[in-house]
């Protein structure tokens, strides 16, 4: 990418058959703890994490920075003990009795202006970012430079699919870690890694595959987006 921007990586767990959460999209607590583990790790190296409102909604908590090595980690690296945890919704519908809004972690919100309308004045949300596309949608490169210029420069995607397709479209993902679990959900509406009207073949995002490990009985995949030289 030729604009500046936060690194983005991609943190999921899926079903050996590709999906992200049940076809009720329950919230998906199908990984072990050694995925738990590699998730905190990698919201740890981050500045910031960015999620849906729709994985929000399904959790209504975000994993917090515990590990007192990865805690010590962030300090000698001069940073705050938790990075900037970041809720991306158009509508800002979201629920201000759910435990997010306790968690010891900074809070901003990434939405439009109808979305922004009901939080202001409150205390919720540190930040409000409000970047609008003029059809009124959020718009995501802009809002990923505005990151960057506030010095965030490693940002952790943790889903929905929805959100992660609209950043394939934009070419705004570097890496994706999937962590593949050993069951079968099924279901022709289960939410898969990316949820959109797809791709053809011929203009797909490529990946290179970087590292593969296993874990008992889980694969932790790592990818690159490949991109061509410059």
């Amino acid at each position: 990418m030729v604009q500046h921007r936060p690194h983005t990586t991609v943190v999921l767990a899926m079903s050996a058959d590709g999906k992200i959460a049940d076809s009720r999209r329950s919230p998906a607590r199908f990984g072990s703890k050694a995925d738990k583990a590699h998730l905190e790790k990698q919201i740890a190296a981050s500045d910031a994490t960015l999620f849906g409102a729709g994985t929000l909604r399904a959790y209504g908590t975000t994993l917090t920075v515990s590990h007192p090595t990865l805690l010590q980690n962030r300090t000698k690296a001069g940073k705050s003990t938790q990075p900037v945890h970041i809720v991306i919704t158009q509508s800002g519908n979201l629920n201000p009795e759910i435990h997010f809004f306790q968690q010891p972690v900074p809070r901003w919100l990434l939405t439009t202006t109808a979305g922004a309308s009901f939080w202001r004045g409150r205390s919720e949300f540190e930040q409000i970012l409000v970047f609008e596309t003029p059809q009124g949608k959020i718009d995501l490169l802009a809002a990923l430079q505005h990151l960057a210029f506030l010095h965030i420069t490693r940002l952790v995607i943790l889903g929905g699919g929805e959100l992660v397709a609209s950043m394939l479209e934009l070419d705004l993902i570097d890496e994706l870690w999937l962590t593949v679990c050993p069951l079968v959900l099924a279901g022709a509406t289960a939410p898969t890694p990316a949820e959109s009207t797809g791709f053809p073949a011929n203009l797909a995002p490529r990946l290179e595959l970087l590292e593969v490990n296993q874990v008992d009985q889980e694969v932790f995949l790592h990818y690159r987006l490949q991109r061509p030289a410059s």
